[in-house]
């Protein structure tokens, strides 16, 4: 069974900073593709990052955080690291840590294995 717990989340001030990490277990690491989406209250979800430990230099970044934050894997812990600076009060939101065979291909439109999520709060 695959399993993604997510940690690091809590209260920060505006223009701080947080790491977010998610274990994974179940599945062989270098297989799959993961990536860090968020979702705020009255929104839809967004996609964030995406890392193919696997591969050669594959990660990528969507807009609305890009330059503000990095991902990183570490193969022998299985984890997925997401550095988060410079917070602004509208990053506020539930992050959740996901999973999928098909690496990092279309990982907007959503992933297979998804964790419980853990809630960034930015205060101004």
């Amino acid at each position: 069974e695959v399993q993604l717990v997510e940690s690091g989340g809590g209260v920060v001030q505006t223009g701080g900073s947080l790491r977010l990490s998610c274990v994974a277990s179940g599945l062989t690491f270098d297989d799959y593709g993961f990536a860090w989406f968020r979702q705020a209250p009255g929104k839809e979800r967004e996609p964030i990052s995406c890392i193919a430990p696997g591969e050669i230099d594959a990660t990528y970044y969507a807009d609305s955080m890009r330059g503000r934050i990095a991902i990183s894997s570490d193969n022998a812990k299985n984890t997925v690291d997401l550095q988060m600076d410079n917070l602004r009060p509208e990053d506020t939101a539930v992050y959740y840590c996901t999973a999928d065979e098909n690496l990092c291909t279309d990982y907007g439109r959503g992933m297979d294995y998804w964790g419980q999520g853990t809630q960034v709060t930015v205060s101004s």
